[in-house]
């Protein structure tokens, strides 16, 4: 029997060490809860998240001759095990408020003994905790129960969150992205994440890459156009825009506007148009948008002017258009010009990697989550692909993304090579994919590339 535990004890002990999702799974789990649940009302007493007892239950200890109660916890309405961590459900005491075990969480941390925990709010007097037993962003691993979503099928899963949750990238509720991070931070991996969960869907990728096309180009078969210089991207960008108004115009003619038509069936966006006769989505990547506004002559500045304004009415009209823009760069501050900050208003969805200085981080969080500012500094330069990510809500989260090479990026694109959609007004932007007859062939409108 002793031998048995000794065994026992060595294979948990290997687990933690090398494999800690595996320990988890087999022993972690069902020591935390056992710890959780023993544990639980002297840790709620510590960390000050007990109320008093109602002045009825004084009253009868009093009368009563009985011990004075003692202060209450908050009630667990459910205690559920995953496959990282703990969710411990609650239901707040009369006068207790969630921002106050929001502030708690480092101190429940400790207590429970756990790598992290956050907290949030499900609805009035409930609140959520999602403990994580191990550190779920040093090897991430996405769960294999996380497809696109088909009720959204815009909600694609790029990243896993530090609390063990996936990280969905949606276009239907937040339809324009921003991405900085500084050089080897990760913002390439996360966007070739980002393509890898397009490339199967019903949607016609349009790609901006002005570092003569080394990110983008290799994925060309499963883009419907392409552009690797600022002369070409304000031509794209202008036909993008002539294309928006086309379906404006679709929609205005199909809005079945009339006293005997539903409220429900008036069409005011593209989805609200029927299969049959709706436009195919659009999601517009730009790898380097800093490329797209510097300029050194007059002519350049006049190119550049009509490109931001290009920008900006794609963000400000695009989504009901079912045009999306996803923008990275390492910086996007008012230095670059005017009309940057109005772009960068527009961009709901903001992810930051690691950062080269504070300001940077106050460009993609000092309007709507300044908390998150600080995390974005502290990614440390061993951990590349750790992200913050953040919304106008100004919620945040730590992310990563899980590494995706170029290789297996260009093979899934060409695998779905045929759901790339012909678009007239892109037509002449259309990459053509044929074997260059040397490693120096040049890159044009219509590039060459080896994909």
């Amino acid at each position: 029997m002793i031998t048995v535990l000794v065994v026992v004890a060595a294979a948990a002990g290997l687990l933690r060490w090398r494999r800690p999702a595996w320990y988890w799974v087999c022993f972690g789990a069902a020591f935390a809860s056992v710890r959780a649940l023993v544990r639980y009302t002297s840790v709620m007493e510590a960390c000050g998240l007990t109320v008093p007892p109602p002045r009825w239950r004084l009253t009868l200890a009093r009368v009563a001759n009985r011990p004075v109660p003692e202060a209450r916890s908050p009630r667990i309405l459910r205690l559920r095990p995953t496959r990282t961590g703990l969710v411990i459900r609650l239901k707040l005491r009369p006068g207790q408020d969630a921002f106050d075990f929001a502030a708690s969480t480092d101190r429940l941390r400790h207590s429970f003994g756990m790598y992290a925990v956050s907290s949030r709010e499900v609805r009035s007097s409930v609140v959520e905790l999602r403990m994580t037993g191990y550190d779920v962003l040093d090897r991430v691993r996405m769960p294999a129960e996380a497809p696109a979503d088909r009720a959204s099928p815009f909600r694609i899963p790029v990243a896993l969150r530090e609390d063990g949750a996936v990280h969905y990238r949606d276009y239907r509720s937040v339809p324009h992205g921003l991405t900085l991070g500084a050089t080897e931070s990760g913002k390439s991996v996360y966007q070739r994440t980002l393509v890898c969960g397009l490339a199967p869907l019903d949607v016609a990728l349009v790609g901006i890459d002005c570092k003569q096309g080394v990110e983008l180009f290799p994925l060309a078969r499963r883009f419907s156009a392409l552009a690797n210089d600022p002369d070409t991207a304000l031509e794209l960008l202008e036909a993008l825009v002539s294309h928006m108004e086309d379906v404006y115009l679709l929609i205005r003619a199909e809005q079945r506007i009339s006293v005997a038509v539903p409220d429900a069936e008036i069409a005011a966006d593209i989805w609200d148009l029927p299969a049959g006769l709706r436009p195919t989505p659009v999601v517009v990547l730009v790898d380097e948008v800093a490329e797209l506004a510097l300029f050194a002559t007059k002519d350049e500045e006049k190119r550049r002017d009509r490109i931001i304004t290009a920008l900006v009415r794609l963000a400000q009209l695009g989504r009901a258009a079912g045009i999306y823009l996803e923008i990275c760069g390492q910086r996007f501050g008012s230095e670059l010009g005017k009309g940057i900050t109005m772009l960068r208003a527009q961009l709901t969805g903001r992810t930051a990697h690691r950062v080269n200085d504070e300001s940077s981080a106050n460009m993609a969080f000092g309007d709507i989550a300044p908390d998150a500012v600080l995390a974005a500094i502290q990614i440390s330069p061993d951990t590349p692909g750790i992200a913050v990510a953040g919304d106008s809500t100004g919620g945040w989260a730590r992310i990563r993304a899980p590494h995706t090479s170029l290789r297996n990026a260009v093979n899934l694109c060409n695998e779905h090579a045929h759901r790339t959609p012909d678009l007239p007004a892109l037509a002449p932007f259309r990459p053509v994919v044929t074997v260059p007859s040397s490693a120096s062939a040049p890159l044009t409108k219509s590039a060459s590339a080896t994909a």
